[in-house]
């Protein structure tokens, strides 16, 4: 029930007091984003941490003039790869496969696999497919974040090649998806603070299915496991 009782004291923070952050809150916040799961264990992103109140400034500049960028202790960009390649893969389940001990051809199968996966899929789905990955971390870090009675604001409003460019990601096979300013909130300026939570009723928000609910003008695959899927794709 505490993650529930923490989740009710967090909002959209609309105005911080410029307040640091201690580091072992941060550090903690940091480490929820970085344990948090991924598609095949892969971690398609990456969180870049600012601090620096002049490039904070700039940042501000690409995100519609946003006060809690500026105002915040730290700013979190959560930035994904912008597609999959052999040798992302690969370095990823190396590193994995060191880490348990093991050959590292032991990942080969399910490696091609994927890889079969996503090349068909394109270079856009990638991208959107890796970003989706980075949201997960994203939720880890605000829900970590109101744990330790810190506040944050998720933002997607901001330009994010502008932002791109600015944090030298052009070339390095990242892009910016989404950005959480960490802080504490100014609560005689914020008019969001006394307000009420208001989320979709649980009767509407949540709907039981059974197979009587579902379609049957559906044509549905016969069930195929990966390596199936890997003979199919030879």
């Amino acid at each position: 029930m505490s993650l529930l009782k923490d989740l009710e004291w967090r909002y959209a923070t609309k105005k911080m007091n410029g307040e640091k952050i201690p580091q072992e809150k941060l550090d903690y916040i940091l480490e929820a984003a970085r344990l948090a799961p991924s598609s095949s264990g892969l971690q398609q992103y990456k969180v870049i941490v600012i601090s620096d109140k002049a490039l904070l400034e700039r940042v501000r500049l690409v995100a519609y003039d946003q006060s809690q960028i500026t105002d915040c202790s730290h700013l979190l960009v959560f930035a994904a790869w912008d597609g999959y390649s052999d040798e992302r893969i690969s370095r990823v389940f190396n590193y994995m496969m060191d880490e348990r001990g093991l050959p590292h051809e032991t990942m080969d199968s399910y490696k091609q696999v994927i890889l079969d996966l996503y090349e068909r899929s394109g270079q856009e789905w990638q991208a959107h497919h890796a970003a989706k990955q980075s949201y997960i971390s994203f939720a880890m870090a605000i829900a970590a974040a109101a744990e330790q009675k810190v506040d944050a604001t998720p933002i997607e409003g901001f330009l994010p090649e502008k932002l791109d460019e600015l944090l030298n990601l052009k070339g390095t096979g990242y892009k910016s998806t989404v950005i959480l300013p960490l802080g504490y909130r100014e609560s005689e300026q914020d008019w969001l603070v006394n307000m009420k939570k208001v989320r979709t009723p649980k009767e509407l928000f949540i709907t039981e299915m059974t197979l009587a609910d579902s379609s049957d003008n559906v044509d549905l695959p016969k069930p195929m496991n990966l390596d199936d899927f890997a003979q199919k794709s030879e």
